[in-house]
């Protein structure tokens, strides 16, 4: 990752998204390499000062409210900005003196996210940071990130399943499947990488199978997604696509399944 960018990791339920957001916070204990965050190695605790993080639910006392919640962060951050944070909490109608166990899942996200922002931290790591939240709320807080980081040449990486907000912020995308990156670039050359195919039972006889990514048969044709680069040669009657996020995804899911043959 470079300063100033905007990285997403994106993969299916299991495919090691949290567990890359813990091995890089020496949550996890690593079976090889090397972890390094803004130039030093990630077992140097005084980096934390420097990170803003957030998982797919921030843990905090259960009995705390936000009032708590910025004396204590006060205590352990030097840069930590009680005033950015109340503006956080009015931006996001919180109120102050609400207890956390009594926040809804959406509140705490948000809560955990004006944590996350208000020590001028500059690399945030976020774990579905949009989660739970509604359309209009989960618009306003992909402007803030931006905002933030375009401000202040801040980095962020973060991990969603909602691709519709890696289209609005993300520079970069790395694509995780069962364990193994993909994918690692550009977020519109992985799109440019693939495109849909569709065409009749008679056309699917013509192609070349090794070509085709999870391809799915229905009623007197089928659909799949191939490469960009095994697109010449196809039968007449094949109509193409472009390929979204979603695509990529779910017929990757499919990819070694044969239900076409």
């Amino acid at each position: 990752m470079k300063k100033g960018e905007k990285i997403a990791i994106v993969g299916q339920n299991g495919a090691g998204k949290t567990t890359t957001l813990k091995l890089i916070l020496n949550m996890a204990i690593k079976d090889s390499g090397e972890v390094n965050i803004l130039g030093q190695s990630n077992d140097n605790y005084q980096l934390k000062e420097e990170l803003g993080v957030l998982f797919d639910q921030p843990y905090y006392q259960e009995d705390w409210t936000p009032i708590d919640i910025d004396k204590s962060m006060s205590l352990f951050y030097k840069n930590w900005d009680s005033a950015m944070f109340r503006d956080y909490l009015s931006r996001f109608s919180l109120n102050p003196k609400q207890k956390f166990k009594t926040l809804s899942r959406g509140m705490k996200m948000k809560l955990g996210l004006a944590a996350a922002l208000s020590h001028d931290a500059k690399l945030l790591l976020l774990d579905e940071p949009t989660s739970g939240l509604d359309p209009v709320m989960r618009d306003e807080i992909l402007d803030i990130l931006r905002d933030y980081i375009t401000a202040e040449n801040k980095t962020v990486f973060f991990s969603t399943h909602i691709t519709t907000d890696l289209e609005r912020i993300a520079d970069y995308i790395v694509y995780i499947f069962k364990g193994r990156i993909i994918y690692s670039g550009l977020k519109d050359e992985l799109l440019e990488k693939y495109c849909i195919i569709r065409g009749g039972e008679d056309d699917l006889l013509k192609i070349d199978r090794n070509i085709l990514i999870g391809c799915r048969k229905h009623y007197g044709g089928f659909e799949a997604m191939i490469d960009i680069e095994s697109i010449g040669g196809l039968p007449s009657g094949v109509v193409t696509e472009k390929v979204t996020l979603d695509d990529i995804m779910i017929f990757m899911n499919r990819k070694g399944e044969n239900s076409c043959f």
